[in-house]
């Protein structure tokens, strides 16, 4: 049989495909906060630009990154773009992009929705499109009432600038929505809400007891209003408070841990619930470990992980624990605390000497002053970037698969891990037996992308060890493996996922 003969690609189809993948890249990571080599300024202009580039030349790819994966604030931020642009939507594929912006909003985050719909009044976006999409959203939700109290600013912004009639409908439902967002203090027949948190609200103005029926970020101003105590407070609203308020106060409030009520570990990520460990002094990280187990099986079936990693065969993984790894003021120890949940997921994923973690600085000893190396659990971000290494260590291993985790940035010696990278695959493994992906938690702005170690290795932005199955399987179209309609086929595989997987909430787009 006569081979078909190898295709080669045209320079416009090997630039769009590079153009995509540097933008996918950069959506799995960057959040527009400050990172610990760059402010929050340099961020948000670089992701600016990048959106902007990339709808102006690929629309239908730019709407379908979507169900990619990237994260709520890139989501975010696709959606007011298309909606911005609506009028450069060409026909075919309007029903397309209609159902991933709808599906968007339906799977974000309550206040990343909300939020999102402030941003279209802020943005003066009002076209025929925007208007139909928060009718949609707002009849579609459930916890319409729970919204109202709650984000009542956003939801108030966003009916106002849909000119949603709440008013001039039959609904009582609705009637009583709209009575209460524009209207709370003019009696129309009775002042009484037949909505019980409504009604809730009403009274916490006069009543104390009632503070306690409202959601936390309510309830405060009204315990302050009243003069609540705080410890009481904190103790009689804890059913009411999230998992997130929870942890926010556990983590600022260290003088006033007994009266923080209790957290449920497994209701967290396991990227947030690392991050929380590490928050604790380390005599008290200990007791979170059999938590942090259990989160990283949780995590692995969840996400698919337990397929995906385990086809890895021997994992080493190289992890940054140097000081740059504390993060930033916004972004606290999060470059830490995705190395460390990458490795408990690692752990968990890979059987028994089928895994192996190199640190930049082994933890501390549990005895001062010697001792054997400490337990993963009491890492700490500390020292100079020394990534070759580990990286050394890691390859005279044998690992068929080296993940490093790191933000790109080594200086002891400085492009260390980066030459011995460029060795190993020139001299050493030309053909790429071993694997090696390099996965950065933190975004770049100077070069559009997270900073990466070696042109010889493939560089993937990870938002969280959640997403690390997605990342792994990324980096064949990171390494230049994949041509460009393997990545069209890609996104279009993901786009119908995404939109089935919405389908299975029970959400109708075209409600």
């Amino acid at each position: 049989m006569i081979p078909e003969p190898i295709r080669e690609y045209s320079r416009a189809e090997q630039v769009t495909r590079e153009d995509l993948i540097l933008f996918l890249n950069a959506c799995f990571v960057c959040t527009g906060q400050r990172e610990f080599y760059s402010d929050a300024d340099a961020q948000r202009v670089s992701i600016e630009f990048l959106h902007a580039y990339i709808l102006g030349n690929y629309r239908l790819l730019y709407a379908r990154t979507l169900a990619a994966g990237v994260n709520d604030f890139n989501q975010a931020e696709i959606v007011l773009n298309l909606l911005a642009t609506g009028r450069d939507t060409p026909f075919e594929h309007r029903a397309e992009e209609n159902s991933l912006i709808t599906a968007t909003l339906q799977m974000l985050p309550p206040q990343r929705a909300w939020r999102l719909l402030e941003q279209i009044r802020q943005r003066r976006i009002n076209n025929r499109r925007s208007r139909s999409l928060v009718r949609r959203f707002v009849a579609g939700r459930e916890e319409i009432a729970f919204d109202a109290v709650k984000y009542r600013s956003k939801v108030r912004a966003a009916a106002a600038h849909a000119h949603l009639p709440l008013g001039k409908t039959t609904s009582a439902r609705t009637a009583e929505l709209g009575r209460f967002l524009f209207r709370p203090n003019r009696s129309e027949g009775t002042p009484i809400f037949s909505t019980a948190l409504f009604e809730s609200v009403r009274q916490a103005h006069y009543r104390a007891e009632a503070v306690y029926e409202l959601p936390y970020t309510v309830a405060e101003g009204f315990a302050a209003k009243h003069g609540i105590p705080r410890d009481v407070f904190l103790k009689r609203i804890a059913s009411q408070m999230t998992d997130g308020e929870k942890l926010r106060l556990q983590a600022t409030a260290e003088r006033a841990q007994s009266a923080v009520p209790a957290l449920d570990p497994m209701r967290l990520s396991l990227t947030r619930l690392a991050l929380y460990v590490l928050s604790l002094p380390r005599e008290k990280r200990e007791a979170f470990s059999d938590a942090l187990r259990q989160s990283a099986r949780a995590t692995l079936s969840r996400t698919g992980g337990q397929t995906v990693l385990p086809a890895l065969g021997r994992v080493a993984a190289v992890l940054d624990n140097s000081y740059s790894s504390s993060g930033s003021t916004e972004k606290r120890q999060r470059p830490l605390g995705v190395a460390l949940a990458v490795h408990l997921l690692l752990q968990e994923a890979a059987g028994q000497g089928h895994y192996r973690a190199f640190w930049t600085l082994p933890p501390r000893p549990a005895v001062m002053g010697g001792g054997e190396p400490g337990k993963p659990l009491s890492i700490e971000a500390r020292g100079q970037t020394d990534l070759a290494t580990p990286l050394l260590d890691a390859l005279e291993w044998g690992a068929e698969t080296i993940l490093i985790v790191s933000d790109g940035f080594e200086n002891d010696p400085p492009q260390g891990a980066g030459e011995v990278l460029r060795v190993f695959r020139t001299c050493l493994d030309p053909r790429r037996r071993t694997t090696i992906i390099h996965l950065n938690p933190v975004f770049n702005p100077e070069e559009l992308v997270p900073r990466a170690l070696s042109p010889h290795v493939p560089t993937i932005g990870l938002r969280g060890a959640e997403d690390l199955a997605t990342a792994v399987g990324f980096a064949r179209f990171a390494d230049g493996a994949m041509p460009l309609e393997g990545l069209e086929s890609h996104l279009a595989a993901q786009r119908d996922r995404f939109l089935e997987r919405v389908k299975g909430t029970g959400w109708n787009p075209s409600h």
